[in-house]
């Protein structure tokens, strides 16, 4: 596709921002990375992305694409010659990839948060059943998927690997801020293992925070608001 202009909008700590800095990472593409406050949105991203007015936005010579998972897709068809797939060649694989990355967003992820937010235990204890049922559901997938290679992608990092790979620093943040354990190396053997494994990757190490750094960030600032946004709505 040539040399092009590629800009980022994202924030450091957003799972979606970290999913499509890997891939873009993993492709060798070189891009300008815009940190964003959300709290006082910039013109930048007003302008490109006036719907949602949300990261990640990936700006491709001044044509802007919104919404991570379509962000990963476009940067696979766009430089398919560059770098490895992201996702499967395969139709029905490709589907499945699909299915699962959204599974992931909608279920595993926010039932994750949902740990976090809970104002009662009766309803952390929900969340939790909730985040491991997704986890035992993503162990078996990852056996289907990755046919005893090292990722969901097979021998390289994919779509479903940088899907649930960008929440990993968010699991174990919670289980840090909660005091418990998610990624239990017996129940989910495949995915503890995977977990190291895409950790280690150096496209990953380039951009994932640290796990110390999200945990304070939970602490001091979503903490204190979720707590106001109770108290309020009173």
């Amino acid at each position: 596709m040539g040399e092009r202009e590629l800009k980022l909008l994202g924030t450091w700590v957003s799972p979606y921002v970290i999913r499509v800095r890997v891939v873009l990472n993993q492709k060798g593409l070189k891009y300008e990375y815009f940190e964003q406050d959300l709290t006082n949105k910039s013109e930048l991203l007003l302008k490109y992305n006036p719907i949602h007015k949300k990261v990640p936005v990936l700006i491709d010579n001044d044509q802007p694409v919104c919404e991570s998972l379509v962000i990963l897709q476009y940067i696979d068809e766009a430089w398919s010659k560059t770098g490895p797939s992201v996702l499967p060649t395969d139709p029905y694989e490709r589907a499945m990839a699909r299915f699962w990355a959204v599974y992931i967003d909608d279920k595993v992820f926010l039932a994750s948060a949902g740990i976090l937010k809970a104002t009662t235990e009766e309803a952390k204890a929900e969340k939790i059943i909730e985040t491991m049922a997704g986890l035992e559901l993503l162990e078996e997938t990852f056996k289907k998927c990755s046919k005893g290679k090292p990722f969901f992608g097979g021998d390289t990092i994919g779509f479903l690997d940088v899907t649930l790979g960008s929440c990993l620093v968010w699991l174990k943040a919670t289980e840090k801020v909660s005091e418990l354990t998610l990624l239990d190396g017996n129940k989910f053997p495949k995915l503890v293992k995977w977990t190291e494994q895409f950790l280690s990757a150096d496209c990953v190490k380039e951009v994932m925070p640290k796990v110390e750094k999200v945990e304070e960030y939970i602490n001091k600032t979503l903490k204190p608001k979720w707590a106001a946004a109770a108290t309020s709505s009173k």
